[in-house]
């Protein structure tokens, strides 16, 4: 046998072995797993189906948030108005003389 079939064949065994470990190290770390978010009971199965659960509450946002940031805009351009109004009533507030007692009527 050449030299290059004798370090494929070395490489195949050594990958198979690989697999085999990886195998049984994860069969024998399967009843671990298990128990931390297989079942219902465990902080992990219930932290997941949290997360499913705001997932299905949240999953028509994407859908909606074109129009609340439409209304959003028209919010802004509305304060904006209420702003320039009260700018102006301030300004002329503040143009009024002050009385004798140094009030503003």
């Amino acid at each position: 046998m050449e030299l290059s079939t004798i370090l494929i064949l070395a490489t195949a065994v050594c990958v198979l072995g690989f697999f085999l470990v990886i195998a049984f190290a994860l069969l024998k770390i399967d009843p671990v797993l298990e128990s931390i978010g297989g079942r219902g009971e465990s902080y992990l199965a219930k932290l997941r189906l949290g997360l499913r659960a705001i997932e299905r509450e949240t999953s028509h946002l994407p859908a909606a948030a074109p129009r609340i940031n439409y209304m959003l805009g028209v919010v802004a351009t509305g304060l904006t108005t209420v702003d320039a109004t009260l700018g102006g009533a301030y300004a002329a507030l503040d143009r009024q003389p002050a009385t004798a007692e140094g009030k503003r009527p």
